[in-house]
């Protein structure tokens, strides 16, 4: 039977933190996260703007800020810093939107919508006696917010809708003085435009809103949201990964392994982050502790380019019609390594509740047999129990006990509980759940959180390992279905062994902040890179 755990529920429960270490090891709900969700179908690798990279979901260890959850959806994958003369803005013709289900029906209760808006002030310069207009986004030093030294000014406006992304009920929010229009920051063009790293994060933190969230009750109401360039918080060699995986694997408890073959090649990367901080009781129904989280991208069914274009910025293609949903992201690199090739764009455009339709990419998955020729030359490595009712489990419904809702409809979407209490930065553990921090991933999903590491062991077996051969944690069976497996230490041929499997790259190479947005400042176009290692 399922047991929630409510506000009495105590969080250091010796007897729960024990089947965490013990059981529910690496029981995570991404079937194999071996990179960031970078350009990971055929269709979005031409649609850069919209492409979804990473999402988290965490309740805050901000200090005095831990009733509030954190949403963060990164687009805009692999910026360069010195990505000029136009950089990286978001795109005025598209709908980017964060979903959470709060009752577990693999529908969206609460959609944050965010509209862009980039307005061409065409500064000029006189030249010869004639006004001429300027090639740059910037004709001189910037400091502060619409700063006038910016030739393109882009805002944003975030709309709250109720039951139904697109056609409930719609509120557009306003931030404190009742203003509507949200600013956004120029990118980091570089130390000469925008100052240093301190200079630029002051930049950027005036450009964090406090805005009132419809729907909700006062003292619960106050959210606040940034939409900026960060830097890249993932950590993957990504270049050796789809190289078949070409990076020596160790035990997971050998940090050293991680060596400087093997750093993170996009750790001078940056993204662009939607980022909004709400208060947990905004976000549940109070009869719910779990909720579901996904972030989506949705451009007009129609576009036709303009042979002539008209002055402007962006002119170049008229668009209209229909919102149509093309780009998908909730738990770590789905569609990127478990999702066939023939339907990555078709999941792209889906929503969770027609997650049926891929129920065979998780129950009879791919990876871990290719994963196996690399370990072993042999496919014998992989596990045997099908359908992979271990994967399903957790990939599908959420945790039992952790972060599964009472009444759950199978889909994909990262979950969390959301009465399960922060770690303090300088507690968290990397690896998360499995390793006795009930804050991290799967249940929702931290920067810290070295979902690479995780997520290998969990396709390999490390779940039927932990589960026994009793069904300790009742993954032979998958709830609302009748599928069932022998999902034990004998279907794992790895045996102990897939308890330890990790990568050589350490997600600790990335550095944080221990307060909103998170993510740290982005790498300049020119001048001081980014520091390397996390701020714990």
């Amino acid at each position: 039977m399922y047991t929630s755990m409510k506000k009495g529920t105590p969080k250091n429960n010796k007897k729960f933190t024990k089947s965490i270490l013990a059981g529910s090891l690496l029981a995570v709900v991404s079937v194999a996260a071996l990179a960031s969700s970078h350009r990971e179908a055929p269709s979005i690798t031409t649609t850069p703007k919209v492409d979804g990279t990473d999402f988290y979901m965490f309740r805050s260890y901000e200090a005095n800020r831990s009733n509030f959850i954190t949403l963060i959806a990164n687009y805009q994958p692999l910026q360069d810093g010195y990505g000029g003369p136009n950089y990286f803005s978001m795109d005025p013709n598209a709908l980017y939107e964060i979903h959470i289900d709060n009752d577990g029906d693999a529908q969206e209760e609460i959609t944050f919508q965010f509209n862009f808006r980039n307005t061409l002030r065409d500064l000029k310069q006189t030249i010869g006696g004639e006004s001429v207009s300027i090639p740059l986004i910037q004709q001189g030093g910037v400091a502060n917010v619409g700063d006038t030294n910016l030739n393109l000014n882009e805002t944003y406006t975030m709309t709250v809708v109720r039951d139904g992304r697109r056609n409930g009920n719609r509120t557009v929010v306003s931030k404190t003085g009742g203003n509507s229009t949200l600013e956004k920051p120029v990118d980091y063009i570089g130390e000469k435009t925008l100052g240093n790293a301190a200079a630029y994060q002051a930049y950027a933190d005036a450009h964090i809103h406090t805005v009132t969230i419809p729907g909700c009750s006062a003292g619960t109401n106050q959210a606040r949201v940034f939409v900026g360039q960060r830097q890249e918080g993932f950590a993957v060699n990504l270049g050796t990964i789809f190289d078949l995986v070409n990076a020596p694997f160790g035990v997971i408890s050998n940090r050293a392994n991680a060596n400087a073959a093997f750093e993170n090649s996009i750790q001078d990367k940056n993204v662009t982050s939607i980022a909004l901080e709400i208060h947990k009781d905004c976000l549940t129904p109070g009869t719910e502790d779990v909720i579901g989280g996904w972030t989506t991208a949705s451009v007009r069914q129609v576009q036709i380019g303009d042979g002539v274009p008209a002055q402007g910025h962006q002119t170049a293609e008229k668009v209209g019609g229909a919102w149509v949903q093309v780009s998908r992201l909730g738990m770590p690199l789905v569609n990127e390594v478990v999702i066939g090739l023939k339907d990555k764009d078709r999941f792209n455009a889906s929503k969770p509740s027609g997650d049926g339709q891929f129920l065979t990419y998780v129950s009879n998955p791919t990876l871990p047999q290719l994963i196996s020729l690399v370990l072993t030359q042999s496919p014998a490595s992989a596990p045997t129990n099908f359908p992979r009712t271990d994967l399903l489990n957790v990939f599908l419904a959420g945790i039992e006990g952790v972060n599964r809702p009472a009444n759950v409809t199978l889909s994909e979407m990262l979950r969390l509980n959301t009465e399960t209490m922060p770690t303090a930065i300088g507690a968290q553990n990397q690896l998360g759940l499995a390793f006795g921090d009930a804050a991290g991933f799967p249940n929702g999903r931290r920067p810290i959180d070295d979902v690479v590491d995780i997520s290998l062991v969990a396709v390999m077996g490390g779940l039927c390992v932990a589960n026994g051969t009793g069904n300790t944690f009742g993954l032979n069976t998958v709830p609302g279905t009748n599928l069932s497996s022998t999902c034990a230490p004998s279907s794992v041929p790895l045996g102990n062994t897939s308890l330890s499997i990790h990568d050589a790259v350490e997600q600790a190479r990335v550095p944080f902040m221990n307060r909103f947005p998170f993510l740290s400042t982005p790498t300049p176009g020119s001048g001081t890179p980014a520091p390397t290692q996390t701020t714990l």
